[in-house]
């Protein structure tokens, strides 16, 4: 057999004749299957419950209960009910045949045995029944595909509506009331629209890169860096919106600490871990980016005082199905995304992502890298 799911497949002989037990198990085995039996329904019934065969072979007569009932009962028990069943059997009325069929039997072999046409036989109806398995799989992981899709294009009705429709107030009201208004108030309304900006440009910046690792079009390019760098333009990168909530940023990776990863996918993460710890900690609060060398991996925390994520809703955070967002403590606006985002390049990164939280007593977003063999003064060479 060189086909690898048939190497693989067990079969569950069911006959209360020894003699015809022992020529099926001899030609079966010598034909690479695994095998099992049972000489009666009531055994070949808990082989199946319990094994889980690939096909069974079924003798009709049988003492107790015979063929047809067994072959009723298997197709009853929702554990076994797909499991193919091919008849064995003497009887060669055409009613019998078709007793068997209605009974949900796939196939009949006639003894005394033709060892080419059973061999056929069981390799037509197992390469059936992985194809209906292969057909099955592709289905569910079609229908999942297609979830992920609408709810992605639910994120892009819903979300850039809201980020655009006070973008849209805003340059109205400056547009008619311009010459009324006093400057100060002005420069509020155009530092707000600002911020408005920024956040619809991330909006779209993770959701063209989420769709493109959905496509598989964003190309993996790890390299040799040093972490405190890609940190340290992060933290300046959220300067002003930090400023503006007068929270402090911490950067406390020490120089040198040098990984083997995606640097842009990782300056992604960052970039939207620390904006939501900015995003969800109340003014006056503190920001921690730092790191923990364990034996091989870098382990990198974003630590937050901010209002935390009640234990319910920490689940929810890595999947789109469960997309779980709230406004900040100045009332910033998110899609969700970010973090499901920042899930899937940590994956490709070959690393983990978890929170640790409780509500009202801030948050840390954990999340592992390898860690490079190399030297500062190595890098680039």
């Amino acid at each position: 057999m060189n086909n690898n799911f048939l190497q693989k497949s067990t079969i569950l002989v069911v006959d209360d004749t020894p003699t015809n037990l022992s020529v099926l198990l001899d030609y079966l085995n010598q034909s690479g299957f695994k095998t099992l039996i049972a000489q009666d329904g009531e055994g070949a019934l808990e082989q199946a419950d319990f094994a889980h065969p690939d096909i069974i072979l079924l003798d009709v007569m049988m003492p107790g209960i015979d063929g047809f009932e067994t072959c009723k009962r298997l197709k009853e028990n929702g554990a076994t009910k797909d499991i193919p069943v091919i008849f064995m059997t003497a009887l060669s009325e055409t009613v019998d045949k078709v007793k068997g069929f209605q009974y949900g039997a796939v196939d009949y072999i006639t003894k005394p045995f033709q060892q080419e046409e059973v061999l056929m036989r069981i390799t037509t109806h197992l390469t059936i029944q992985h194809q209906k398995k292969e057909l099955n799989d592709l289905n569910q992981k079609l229908m999942a595909s297609n979830a992920t899709k609408d709810k992605f294009f639910s994120i892009i009705a819903h979300d850039m509506r809201s980020a655009f429709t006070p973008m849209v107030g805003y340059s109205d009201l400056l547009i008619r009331a311009a010459e009324e208004l006093e400057n100060k108030k002005i420069l509020k309304y155009s530092n707000n629209m600002q911020m408005m900006v920024e956040n619809a440009h991330k909006l779209f910046k993770n959701l063209l890169d989420w769709a493109r690792i959905q496509r598989g079009a964003m190309e993996y390019k790890p390299n040799h860096f040093d972490l405190y760098s890609i940190g340290m333009s992060n933290v300046v990168f959220l300067m002003n919106p930090a400023k503006q909530k007068n929270i402090e940023i911490k950067l406390e990776i020490e120089k040198n600490t040098i990984c083997f990863a995606d640097n842009n996918m990782v300056d992604t993460i960052l970039r939207n871990l620390m904006t939501n710890a900015v995003k969800f900690t109340q003014e006056g609060g503190e920001v921690r980016l730092f790191s923990t060398i364990k034996n091989d991996l870098i382990e990198i925390c974003i630590s937050d005082t901010g209002v935390g994520i009640a234990p319910e809703n920490q689940d929810k955070l890595f999947t789109i199905d469960n997309k779980h967002k709230s406004a900040g403590t100045a009332g910033e606006q998110g899609t969700g995304l970010g973090l499901i985002l920042c899930k899937e390049l940590v994956e490709k990164n070959g690393g983990k992502i978890w929170v640790t939280s409780e509500k009202n007593k801030g948050a840390k977003f954990l999340f592992t890298l390898t860690k490079s063999d190399k030297e500062e003064e190595q890098l680039g060479k």
